[in-house]
């Protein structure tokens, strides 16, 4: 919705990508949620005033690999990011899942 000559961050992201549910936009939306694990992992480390390395301690990995998490450049086992999250961070591990009502209607 254009409001003041404004373009949203949705419609620029349309524009881009294509709509939800097409090839290209389905790729950007993964790589969004991989990229925002990472910064989320880094933003809970650094709120505890962890290094990386302190973190990979705590939860039994190494400094490389807990760069590579933040970074996107290793994918996580789910054992591992609830490793990190509820050992390394003290914290809460907890999922989602969100279903597209359209691809599952014919089931």
């Amino acid at each position: 919705m254009k409001k003041n000559n404004l373009t949203s961050l949705d419609e620029i992201i349309e524009k881009k990508y294509g709509t939800i549910g097409t090839k290209s936009r389905d790729d950007f939306e993964k790589g969004y949620r991989e990229f925002k694990l990472g910064a989320i992992i880094r933003q809970a480390r650094r709120k505890k005033g962890l290094s990386q390395e302190q973190l990979a301690q705590k939860c039994g990995t190494n400094k490389a690999y807990i760069s590579k998490v933040e970074n996107n450049i290793k994918d996580v086992r789910l054992s591992t990011l609830q490793r990190i999250v509820e050992v390394g961070l003290d914290g809460k591990l907890e999922l989602d899942i969100n279903l597209n009502a359209s691809r599952f209607a014919n089931l």
